[in-house]
């Protein structure tokens, strides 16, 4: 897969990135090397092989699910202009 220059300038306007007019040139040679790059890894025989979250083996850790307001409710609110029952109070905007 190759990109041309007019993707090159879509994906960097896409990404908010300006770019002068040198640069384009360059930055579709890099892209192009990435993609022929991630083009070779099609080619890798993978049967056989588990899939896995880490290189090495190892268990996450497990908590119980339960809920909790955290404890520190006081301190969260603490700041708050008003406040009622550990919650925020805020006046009334629909009616």
């Amino acid at each position: 897969m190759s990109i041309d220059q007019a993707t090159v300038r879509r994906v960097a306007q896409l990404a908010r990135i300006t770019l002068a007019e040198g640069e384009v040139a360059h930055l579709q040679g890099e892209i192009n090397a990435i993609l022929s790059f991630v083009a070779e890894l099609d080619g890798v025989d993978v049967t056989g092989v588990e899939p896995m979250t880490s290189v090495l083996p190892m268990r996450l850790k497990r908590r119980a699910d339960a809920v909790t307001d955290g404890g520190i409710a006081p301190l969260i609110v603490a700041n708050a202009t008003a406040s009622e029952d550990h919650l925020f109070a805020v006046p009334k905007v629909i009616e």
